[in-house]
């Protein structure tokens, strides 16, 4: 069976982090599926899915290492083209990609201890954002 729904966000953008996780727990839950996968996917280029332990320290240490190699104030073609200053958005999304696959037993996400999903907006404004969440199971 196929079930698909939507999770919606609104989010500061700026490499805001939000844990995404009882969310999907619940999709599961709700379900009625025992066994199978959910996969979230975010419908756009400046924002992104991983997993993560999401605790103060290990985010901030995620934003550094974006800010890193991927600096906002960089020089980006796309910003050259657009001017809307989000050429650096676009490469973080891409770099981590757009969804994310999470099997399920017995009606539990199977993610480790301290492993959450989380949702990166990488953009340089608020958004509004849905994600598509598609569940396959039995």
């Amino acid at each position: 069976m196929i079930k698909t729904l939507a999770l919606s966000l609104g989010t500061r953008g700026n490499a805001e982090c939000h844990d995404i996780t009882d969310q999907l727990a619940k999709a599961v839950s709700d379900s009625g599926l025992k066994s199978g996968t959910i996969t979230v996917f975010c419908p756009s280029s400046t924002s992104a899915l991983t997993t993560i332990e999401f605790e103060t320290g290990a985010i901030k240490d995620l934003r550094r290492l974006f800010d890193e190699i991927i600096p906002p104030a960089g020089e980006y073609a796309h910003n050259a083209r657009w001017g809307d200053g989000n050429g650096h958005s676009h490469l973080r999304a891409a770099l981590l990609g757009p969804s994310l696959t999470v099997p399920f037993v017995d009606g539990q996400l199977t993610l480790g201890t301290w492993q959450q999903v989380i949702h990166i907006d990488f953009d340089v404004r608020p958004r509004q954002r849905e994600l598509v969440l598609q569940l396959i199971g039995e």
